[in-house]
């Protein structure tokens, strides 16, 4: 297992202040966009959401404690684990997805969640999927909100549920999610594309209720 307070570089007795401090310079230094090469953009895409998920679990006392159990003791392995089912489905999933066939890719990260929803990266990944998949914006949303409940400060997350709720025709939702987005990677290209095709729709949209909605 990822050892969280590694990866960020700081000691377990940190303070929550000092783990968002370090988070903070670490994901400015590791944003995608700085990276024109294709793999390290690519690798920095991978280490940017391992901090991040990292952050989303030291900078939640519950989540904390349970990461600090499993390095201190390791977990029991009685029967089945849901977790490594769905680290399987998970591994074909993505599979599937790099060779294209983005209908399986659902169906595997679909498969994935519903052995183990604790997995923000699994769920960011089926809705990664479907977007890609005509008809399954709504399976997507629900991904990405459960994603955004486990780690919050994911500004990647914030993105791709912008984009879904796009795709879903929920564009105030869309907007909300997209500036959220943008608070995290200000550097962010397509955030800021979407948002400039937007923002004038909106505008329109409030100016058009704005007038119909005044009587005589």
């Amino acid at each position: 297992m990822n050892n969280y307070y590694d990866l960020l570089g700081v000691s377990r007795d940190a303070t929550e202040a000092a783990i968002r401090e370090r988070f903070r310079v670490i994901a400015r230094d590791l944003h995608p966009d700085r990276f024109p090469d294709p793999e390290r953009k690519k690798a920095a895409e991978e280490k940017f959401q391992l901090v991040t998920e990292a952050v989303n679990v030291l900078a939640n006392p519950a989540r904390r404690r349970a990461h600090d159990f499993d390095l201190d003791k390791g977990k029991g392995m009685n029967g089945p684990d849901p977790q490594a089912i769905a680290r399987v489905y998970l591994a074909k999933g993505v599979k599937a997805y790099k060779e294209g066939d983005f209908v399986q890719a659902v169906q595997n990260f679909d498969l994935s969640v519903q052995h183990w929803n604790k997995d923000a990266k699994a769920l960011h990944y089926l809705a990664l999927a479907c977007l890609k998949v005509p008809g399954q914006a709504r399976k997507g949303v629900d991904a990405i909100e459960i994603a955004l409940r486990i780690e919050p400060l994911n500004g990647l997350f914030h993105r791709e549920a912008g984009k879904l709720y796009l795709q879903a025709g929920l564009k105030a939702k869309a907007e909300r999610h997209l500036e959220e987005a943008l608070k995290w990677n200000p550097q962010d290209s397509e955030v800021t594309r979407h948002l400039a095709g937007l923002k004038p729709e909106l505008e329109q949209k409030n100016l058009l209720g704005t007038f119909f909605g005044r009587k005589g």
